[in-house]
């Protein structure tokens, strides 16, 4: 990711008082939907319209109070998103990356958690009651993992948005990594090299 340096979760971890450390996770569900009724939709992916107006990964940092990582980025969750996230919860097996920015001393914790469609619609109609919608969170958008027939509509529209910190190449990575995107579905998608 462009300007940061990817760590393991322990070394991350012992990197000291003087480092703040912020989780944000991915949420996705099964979708047997039909865009126009022909277009498999396979799976939904959820993100999310930041105060900034740049998109993101719901979470957030987490605080002293918080007994681990996984802990405040549940709180986060539970702020940004609702009382629906009390259904499930993301632990450490969910994690994926942590990333050190090259600027102030933050530590980017990212996750991703399966949850059933039954879990992903309470979280989508629920959102507009949590605490800090309408505040940090301005609404839930879902990714779109298909190509329109014009090359460009779906998702290689979509990542022409202006997203925060590595949010855009955490999702591309999630994507691959979870067997998210059918091969070929994006023709010249360039997914970031790991470092």
């Amino acid at each position: 990711m462009a300007g940061s340096r990817r760590l393991e979760l322990a070394e991350a971890l012992a990197l000291g008082p003087g480092w703040r450390h912020a989780c944000h996770a991915l949420l996705y569900a099964p979708d047997q939907g039909l865009l126009f009724g022909r277009i498999p939709l396979r799976y939904a992916v959820l993100m999310q319209m930041r105060f900034d107006g740049r998109l993101g990964f719901p979470g957030g940092f987490v605080d002293a109070r918080d007994g681990s990582l996984e802990d405040g980025l549940n709180r986060e969750l539970r702020e940004e998103l609702g009382e629906a996230v009390a259904a499930f919860r993301v632990g450490r097996a969910d994690y994926r990356s942590s990333h050190a920015g090259a600027g102030p001393r933050v530590v980017a914790h990212f996750y991703a958690k399966r949850l059933t469609p039954e879990q992903l619609a309470a979280v989508e109609a629920g959102a507009p009651q949590a605490k800090d919608h309408g505040l940090e969170v301005l609404g839930l958008v879902r990714v779109p993992l298909y190509t329109l027939r014009d090359g460009v509509g779906g998702l290689p529209a979509f990542l022409e948005n202006s997203f925060i910190g590595a949010a855009r190449e955490q999702l591309l990575e999630a994507l691959q990594d979870l067997g998210l995107l059918e091969s070929g579905s994006v023709p010249g998608l360039k997914i970031p090299a790991r470092h």
